[in-house]
């Protein structure tokens, strides 16, 4: 009678691991697919703008993305330029130069400040709201980058065409919106849209965008040449 037990267990166990893995599949293969190409309004491809979609529900079913992403600091140059993360996201800023730097953002969304590091320090610091955030160097005038945080898993960046995908979206209404750090508008562009299961939805943005703001070329290498 046990042994029946322990087999009946067993069966059921494996029946609805089978289950599981099949809704899964099912879940997956009824995602849709957002297919973004930004511009300028001249036509222009738009490298490094964050396009990221907010269900209107505002119930958001999807993976999160949280963990630890990398702000690295080199060749006394932020890398990235633009850095999309979730709400909640762990930043590491690791200094791979052999001097210091003193990062830190007066920004809204994340006040923060690094005091002189390098070496083998690490830095983290978790980005818990919504919004903007312009890092600078204390040190090193001609540093400059972007974190940009969203309230949603679904989110990357464009590429040198000005193109990314984003992929695993649930059916449904989206208001999907695009940002960039060189835009005229103070928020984000948003257009609504619908996904459907199994589908890839095109979607198009054409961005007024104002002078660009970059990095400049290296100056002083560290804090002993001021």
């Amino acid at each position: 009678m046990g042994c029946e037990k322990g087999a009946f267990m067993v069966r059921w166990g494996y029946g609805f691991g089978v289950l599981a893995l099949s809704l899964a599949s099912v879940t997956a293969a009824r995602a849709g697919t957002i297919a973004a190409t930004v511009t300028t309004e001249d036509g222009a491809a738009v490298t490094d703008a964050v396009v990221f979609a907010v269900p209107v529900s505002g119930a958001v079913t999807g993976a999160a993305k949280t963990g630890k992403a990398l702000m690295i600091q080199e060749n006394q140059q932020f890398n990235p330029f633009v850095l999309p993360v979730q709400v909640g996201t762990a930043v590491e800023f690791p200094n791979r130069d052999s001097f210091r730097h003193h990062v830190y953002s007066f920004s809204a969304a994340k006040p923060f400040e690094l005091k002189l590091f390098g070496g083998t320090e690490t830095q983290i610091v978790t980005f818990d709201k919504e919004g903007v955030v312009a890092l600078g160097c204390n040190i090193h005038d001609n540093m400059l980058a972007y974190i940009y945080v969203v309230p949603t898993p679904y989110y990357a960046k464009t590429d040198e065409k000005g193109q990314v995908n984003l992929s695993n979206l649930p059916a449904g209404a989206y208001a999907v919106k695009v940002w960039h750090p060189n835009q005229k508008a103070a928020s984000a562009q948003s257009t609504d849209m619908t996904v459907a299961a199994d589908g890839t939805a095109a979607f198009k943005a054409a961005v007024a965008m104002k002078r660009e703001r970059k990095q400049k070329k290296p100056g002083a290498k560290d804090e002993t040449d001021y």
